[in-house]
């Protein structure tokens, strides 16, 4: 008897870490026009501790949707954007996104249909790795896609990487092509270019890369989405409940740089 007393404690014990546990990786944000609900993935587990810890820390309490995009996108996040802040919350510049945390990207696995959540960061050619914002966020309302688009868009990302595998084997030469600069040896080095963009092709096409599967291009066409930015920024959730409470805030009148005429705040957020 006892035993089992002991074995239901435990049991009871484990589904109490569990329940805290899957209650951590769930945030609400209290906003002036209603409730959105995020789950957090675990598979990116620094955009999901960062995002719980910049909760707990208040640091979304009172922050604007600073940004909004119609067939786009919401954005927030900004500590700078706080109301009552008379000075800044981090002795960065958290206009610029504020600290950077590493990247993680996990296409196709996740990509930014509807609803998705994933983080803001600066520009590729500041920016090259990828990295995110520590505090600012978007949630995803994009627009329906056909499967023309779909592919037209494909093709340019495969461009991309078809480009990104030729600058690689440009890296690995940059020693030779110095040299053949420095001693103006343009027919070889032109010779050389030719022959790496060559190499690059063929590396391309033994990796047969596709890179919008049949089921992601389907929930385009179905869902809507912000598929042009899959594979160069990291999502990192998605929003459980409250996608209403997004479309009200997407079809909010905006003026400059995007920004809400009339101020819409996150009044508070909570970890669930």
């Amino acid at each position: 008897m006892e035993r089992k007393k002991l074995t239901f404690i435990a049991f009871f014990a484990c589904l109490t870490v569990a329940s805290a546990f899957a209650q951590s990786t769930k945030v609400r944000l209290e906003t002036d026009l209603g409730n959105i609900t995020i789950q957090l993935f675990d598979d990116t587990p620094g955009h999901r501790d960062n995002f719980i810890q910049n909760v707990k820390d208040g640091m979304y309490d009172g922050v604007l949707f600073h940004r909004v995009i119609r067939n786009f996108m919401v954005q927030t996040g900004d500590p700078d954007t706080r109301e009552g802040i008379t000075e800044k919350v981090e002795p960065e510049d958290s206009t610029q996104m504020g600290p950077a945390i590493p990247a993680e990207i996990h296409f196709p696995k996740h990509y930014h249909i509807k609803g998705m959540v994933a983080a803001a960061r600066e520009g590729d050619d500041i920016n090259p790795q990828k990295a995110s914002s520590k505090y600012q966020f978007y949630i995803v309302t994009g627009k329906f896609m056909n499967e023309q688009q779909m592919m037209s868009l494909e093709q340019a990302k495969l461009a991309d990487k078809l480009d990104s595998v030729f600058n690689q084997k440009l890296e690995e030469h940059q020693n030779e092509i110095n040299t053949l600069r420095s001693n103006r040896e343009m027919t070889k080095l032109a010779a050389l270019y030719d022959k790496l963009h060559e190499d690059a092709e063929i590396d391309f096409k033994e990796s047969k890369v596709q890179f919008f599967t049949d089921d992601i291009i389907r929930d385009y066409r179905r869902f809507g989405g912000a598929p042009w930015l899959d594979g160069d920024y990291t999502v990192f959730g998605e929003v459980t409940d409250g996608m209403k409470v997004v479309s009200k805030i997407e079809k909010v009148k905006t003026g400059d740089e995007d920004k809400p005429l009339k101020d819409i705040r996150i009044i508070r957020a909570v970890v669930e």
